[in-house]
């Protein structure tokens, strides 16, 4: 990218608009997410920026960095994002079964895990970053923050931009965004160590074929004492084993078409797979191991049918296949 690229952009060359924003698109992209909780709603939202940039090209002209103008954009798209959508309530899936009376609340029905795949477009350390900030705990702990204050602490903590900047970016005053930082992070869970690739390899694969066989049993001996199961965009969460144990069972006597298939991804840095029934994708399936690899502390399973498109997978299998790939 060249200050000549950047000033053709504003003159309207579409090609130069290409070129200046390519090397944005992915991280922007990112960030959408951290904001929202939601892949739909980030590659709605990149749009959005995407056009809003090519419009102000003219006027921005190089007065500050590009990358800075951009996330600014990004930022305030995605608050509004935010902000709509609470007029446009989600509704979770009737289930085929009488589920058990849950135990508690999960209140982030527009959660969505993230593809490890899309981070390959990002430069090296730029990944290293985003694969401990996505994370499904990490970003469900945001979503339960208000929007202003997840935006001040991707900003600053996760971004590195400075207080001023943020609050730039924000349309507020430093002690304003120093506020809101700090409540961000009394809130925020402590961070875990990264995970070693290839570490949960072993309690992926016994977990799915435990889970593509209905063996409930088996599930839950992989499960820690206070091990949760929610399914958003459903509001119910099912914790510790003997909630979670009865949930299963309900599923699998009540579930028409028998059982799952499996076909393993990644996402957030953690062990997914699609579910395929009869052949048709129905889902996505997320577990959080413990940090030491042994056990598993949460299943998050995704009820929207059309979420394993963003994984770059088939909407049916074209034959029967095994539970992992």
């Amino acid at each position: 990218m060249t200050s000549a690229q950047i000033e053709a952009a504003g003159a309207g060359d579409g090609d130069a608009f290409a070129a200046v924003v390519a090397p944005f698109r992915r991280e922007l992209h990112v960030h959408c997410y951290r904001i929202t909780g939601s892949l739909d709603d980030a590659d709605e939202v990149l749009q959005e920026v995407l056009l809003a940039a090519w419009k102000g090209m003219p006027e921005f002209a190089g007065r500050s960095s590009l990358r800075t103008w951009l996330y600014r954009i990004a930022t305030t798209r995605s608050l509004n994002a935010v902000r709509d959508r609470r007029r446009r309530p989600q509704t979770a899936p009737v289930p085929p079964f009488e589920p058990p009376v849950p135990t508690d609340t999960f209140d982030v029905p527009h959660l969505q895990p993230y593809p490890d795949a899309l981070l390959e477009e990002l430069d090296p350390a730029q990944r290293v970053v985003a694969r401990e900030r996505i994370e499904l705990a990490f970003i469900t702990a945001l979503q339960q923050r208000s929007p202003r204050q997840v935006a001040a602490l991707i900003l600053c903590d996760v971004l590195d931009f400075t207080v001023a900047e943020a609050a730039e970016m924000l349309d507020t005053t430093a002690p304003a965004t120093k506020g809101l930082l700090q409540r961000a992070r009394s809130a925020m869970p402590a961070r875990r160590p990264p995970s070693v690739p290839g570490g949960h390899d072993k309690l992926a694969r016994t977990f799915a074929e435990a889970f593509a066989r209905d063996d409930v049993d088996a599930i839950i001996k992989l499960l820690t004492d206070r091990a949760w199961l929610a399914m958003p965009p459903a509001n119910e969460r099912y914790v510790g084993k003997g909630a979670i144990s009865a949930f299963l069972r309900a599923s699998a006597a009540g579930r028409p078409g028998g059982h799952y298939v499996l076909v393993e991804t990644s996402a957030g840095g953690r062990p997914a797979f699609t579910c395929y029934l009869q052949g048709r994708a129905r889902g996505l399936v997320v577990i959080e191991p413990t940090a030491d690899g042994a056990k598993i502390a949460s299943i998050v399973r995704f009820l929207d049918d059309e979420l394993h498109r963003h994984f770059g997978l088939p909407d049916r299998l074209p034959s029967i296949r095994t539970s992992t790939r």
